[in-house]
């Protein structure tokens, strides 16, 4: 599972797809609907906040705007009603971490894509993060990529 910090719109076709996907799952692990997943260290920020749901649902709200600019069709009615929430914060390191991984995903999957995040300047958050100063996560699982 990969709940991404940073901005949908780097992530090409099959990221955007996959993210709403695990979204959706991330959305049944924190309503108690499922017994995997429930000590993911991906949710473990959703989990700090004061409501979790509805941290989740303006994550996948997000997600779904992005998926409606590129003409997809991806089921509105599964994220529920939105409502303001305080933003999570999310470290500058954990940005640039991401952002790095993807681009190392795409320099195979999409080289296209990888071409046009080459000349990103500064990298933008997930519209539900607050960009902070700081390292990794702690909650990063660090791997090859």
């Amino acid at each position: 599972m990969r709940l991404w910090s940073i901005h949908p719109k780097y992530l090409d076709g099959i990221g955007l797809v996959a993210l709403w996907r695990e979204s959706l799952l991330a959305q049944k692990v924190l309503k108690g609907e499922t017994k995997g997943y429930r000590h993911h260290p991906q949710l473990r920020r959703f989990m700090a906040h004061p409501d979790p749901q509805a941290a989740i649902t303006v994550y996948l709200h997000d997600v779904w705007n992005e998926s409606r600019m590129r003409g997809y069709d991806f089921d509105r009615d599964k994220i529920g009603e939105v409502f303001p929430i305080d933003k999570i914060p999310v470290t500058t390191g954990q940005l640039l971490f991401e952002f790095d991984w993807l681009c190392n995903k795409l320099k195979i999957r999409n080289f296209k894509k990888f071409q046009e995040l080459i000349s990103v300047k500064e990298i933008e958050c997930h519209p539900l993060f607050e960009i902070i100063e700081g390292e990794i996560e702690e909650w990063e699982k660090i791997r090859n990529k």
